[in-house]
């Protein structure tokens, strides 16, 4: 007759294993296809900026082409491009995604700033082209009088770019937060924006979703996630989505603020990034943090991009 495991030996064996699993949440990889990555510096060129993508070790990476905050515009010359194509080949970085001026403004009312946001928009999709990058993410207009016609407006520029500058770059919509007479908190507002774009280019445009606006804008990922990302596929298309930003939020919940804080240590928490950073539907859209980079910018990106590997992987460790 067998004799029971005696209570205090089964009691530590259990404790070995459990032992064993959190050691193996700890050290086990995250999926080797992640695209995964930052918003990083061009100081001393767009040629720097992978190199600083490396030292992350991004597989995906977001930069400007120029001064954002200046509407000096610039071209490409074919050395910057041999240089930055040359940088990026040394690199594991398979997305390449670039942001264009906070200045820009196609839907507004003002002909003089409307025609000149036109321009610089053009000149960045010029700049994205040249540089061969994926995907330029936009903010949508402030439409400051009629916001029918502010939507209007900014689809009518956008037509007009993409047809004065043809290529592969996808123009990516990004979710606002709402605040002041900003277009495209709402998913609907973002898809009616798209379906005012002529159908001779819209096959070029995509959706940039960024944490921080979604939950900001009225979004709930914390309580709702799947309910959240349902109601995008119903009303935008889950085929248009192709980037998203994680930034976790300094505000609550539906505040129409963007005040971006680190992953996990903000008003979305751990949970909706454990989420995305499992979730198969999202597995091949390029994820690109924005968070404040504090002292240091290689150190605190890699550590964030390190807690985002760790959800990846199952763990529940936040370090």
């Amino acid at each position: 007759m067998k004799q029971k495991r005696a209570p205090r030996k089964a009691a530590a064996a259990k404790a070995q294993r459990r032992s064993a699993k959190k050691k193996d949440d700890k050290t086990r990889s995250a999926p080797k296809d992640l695209l995964l990555g930052a918003h990083v510096s061009i100081a001393g060129g767009t040629h720097e900026a992978p190199a600083r993508a490396k030292a992350i070790g991004a597989t995906a990476m977001q930069i400007f082409t120029k001064l954002a905050q200046r509407w000096a515009e610039r071209s490409c010359a074919d050395d910057e491009c041999v240089d930055f194509r040359r940088a990026l080949a040394e690199t594991k970085v398979r997305a390449t995604v670039a942001h264009d001026s906070y200045l820009i403004n196609l839907a507004s009312p003002d002909p003089t700033l409307r025609r000149r946001s036109i321009e610089s928009f053009v000149a960045e999709l010029a700049r994205c082209e040249a540089l061969g990058l994926h995907y330029l993410v936009s903010h949508p207009g402030n439409f400051i009088d009629d916001r029918e016609s502010g939507v209007q407006r900014n689809a009518d520029a956008i037509t007009e770019a993409l047809e004065r500058v043809p290529g592969r770059t996808i123009l990516c919509m990004e979710l606002t937060s709402g605040s002041g007479t900003a277009i495209g908190s709402s998913f609907e507002e973002l898809a009616s924006l798209i379906g005012k774009v002529s159908p001779a280019v819209r096959p070029r445009m995509g959706v940039c979703v960024d944490t921080c606006h979604a939950y900001s804008a009225g979004y709930d990922l914390v309580n709702d996630y799947d309910g959240v990302w349902r109601q995008f596929a119903d009303v935008v298309g889950i085929e248009r989505l192709r980037v998203l930003h994680l930034n976790d939020s300094k505000t609550p919940f539906g505040s129409r603020r963007d005040r971006h804080e680190l992953i996990g240590e903000g008003s979305l928490g751990p949970g909706p990034f454990r989420r995305i950073m499992t979730d198969e539907r999202l597995v091949e859209i390029p994820k690109l943090i924005e968070t404040p980079k504090l002292n240091d910018a290689t150190k605190t990106d890699s550590r964030m991009l390190a807690r985002l590997r760790r959800y990846a992987a199952g763990s529940t460790t936040r370090a």
